[in-house]
């Protein structure tokens, strides 16, 4: 029976849920803490097993979203309380419950009706958001937000536009299996440089680090804050974890949209290096890019 692959309830593009029915194959079979320094949304985590999970992210507003949305995981109901309330406040549409909009508007708006029927209670609850940093409503923006970005100005405001979604089954379902995984396991989430994160903690033999970074050649927008500087720090703290034994993974892209990422190739030499079939997406364009090689490098190999 082919396992279940548990997709992050934050649904950013960029996010690995897709690849994980590969990336699980190259994982190490016996992990004892789990250590992810480039966190985003989650899914990687939620589908290994570890005896703990150590994760972060840099971008303060992820990691608050997943403390706020852990703190439930004993709770649930309540959080779904809160969710629907908010979103019967607004006037939103929530499809998993039945609200949705009318067969004219879907007839009008073939490809854009949720966001058109949505865009005035979105705008409002983001004035809201941008009012009082309720986490909770920040989590409703990203589910009905565009393309389910965490986007702010340079006054600080978060402006991303509506997005032709609204609160349906797979949000729920999303949101109820990373409930459930995190009442069964402990995770510690934090909010660090990658390099400070992997200086504080101990990391032993048994334990796996995980590098989903920014991916260097592409034009994400969580990519603005990464650099060749970055890059090469990067693989210097893989390197020194090599020589301490440490088992790392790492995925990357080696070319996209006609570029080539040449320091990741020439780094990943020394390295085992194992292909992705993977449909890499971009935040800008959301059609495949069928030159995108993406790979995944380890300093062991699988048995």
């Amino acid at each position: 029976m082919k396992e279940k692959i548990h997709r992050s309830p934050f649904f950013y593009v960029g996010d690995k849920y897709k690849l994980m029915p590969q990336l699980k194959t190259f994982f190490p079979d016996n992990i004892k803490t789990y250590i992810e320094p480039f966190v985003g949304g989650g899914s990687s985590f939620l589908n290994t097993k570890a005896e703990k999970y150590f994760v972060n992210d840099i971008d303060f507003y992820v990691i608050e979203l997943h403390k706020i949305i852990c703190s439930y995981s004993k709770e649930p109901q309540n959080l779904y309380d809160i969710l629907f309330s908010l979103i019967d406040k607004y006037g939103l549409s929530c499809s998993f419950r039945g609200i949705t909009v009318s067969d004219e508007l879907k007839k009008t708006y073939l490809k854009t009706y949720y966001s058109k029927f949505n865009k005035e209670s979105y705008l409002k609850m983001r004035e809201d958001f941008n009012e009082n940093n309720d986490f909770i409503l920040l989590y409703l923006l990203l589910i009905y937000g565009f393309n389910h970005m965490i986007r702010f100005n340079r006054e600080g405001k978060f402006n991303l536009p509506v997005g032709n979604v609204d609160f349906n089954k797979n949000v729920y379902c999303a949101l109820h299996s990373y409930l459930n995984f995190m009442k069964d396991n402990k995770v510690e989430f934090k909010n660090f440089d990658f390099r400070e994160f992997l200086f504080k903690i101990k990391i032993g033999k048994e334990d796996f680090v995980y590098c989903d970074p920014p991916y260097l050649i592409s034009g994400s927008e969580y990519n603005k804050y990464w650099n060749y500087k970055k890059e090469l720090e990067l693989y210097s703290c893989l390197d020194e974890l090599n020589s301490k034994g440490v088992k790392f993974g790492i995925t990357n892209l080696l070319s996209h949209k006609g570029r080539f990422n040449n320091i990741f190739f020439d780094w990943a030499q020394k390295y085992n290096i194992y292909c992705v079939r993977s449909n890499y997406i971009s935040y800008n364009d959301n059609t495949v890019k069928e030159d995108s090689k993406e790979v995944y490098v380890t300093n062991y190999v699988k048995t």
